[in-house]
């Protein structure tokens, strides 16, 4: 019996902004979304829940912060508590993806793709975010869950 279709979201969390990525798992392919901000009063749940809203996913996916031993990063507590909150309030399952070097590999697609003239714009933080967030939704869908 074939698999059901299912859109899924991808997070990739920050202090300061949350990029998000979107796809789905017939395609198994990512693309950046706008990031939302976050602040000191933590992110800006109604952009995430108008994401939620207009892109209607199954699944969530989200970065999960390793130093490059393995061990938790800085970050990997809010992550955690960002997952459980997104769980908490979309009622969808969360998944926790390793994003180890994501915003790395983010960038320097970006960089390449400006440099051969694909990308014309400037590459902003919001935009390494969600191509972060694509990166992880990537990882997600090469079978990298929950670690």
């Amino acid at each position: 019996m074939p698999e059901t279709v299912a859109t899924v979201l991808a997070f990739d969390f920050g202090l300061k902004r949350i990029g998000i990525a979107c796809g789905d798992t017939l395609t198994r392919s990512a693309a950046p979304q706008p990031a939302v901000l976050a602040g000191k009063s933590g992110p800006d749940w109604q952009a995430i829940a108008r994401a939620v809203r207009t892109l209607a996913p199954g699944l969530l996916v989200v970065g999960a912060p390793y130093n490059d031993d393995g061990s938790d990063a800085a970050l990997a507590g809010a992550a955690r508590a960002f997952a459980a909150e997104l769980e908490r309030r979309f009622a969808l399952p969360v998944h926790l993806v390793d994003e180890r070097f994501s915003s790395l590999e983010a960038s320097a697609g970006l960089k390449a793709r400006r440099a051969s003239g694909e990308r014309r714009r400037r590459i902003g933080k919001a935009d390494i975010d969600s191509a972060a967030a694509a990166v992880i939704l990537g990882r997600y869908f090469a079978g990298e869950g929950k670690r």
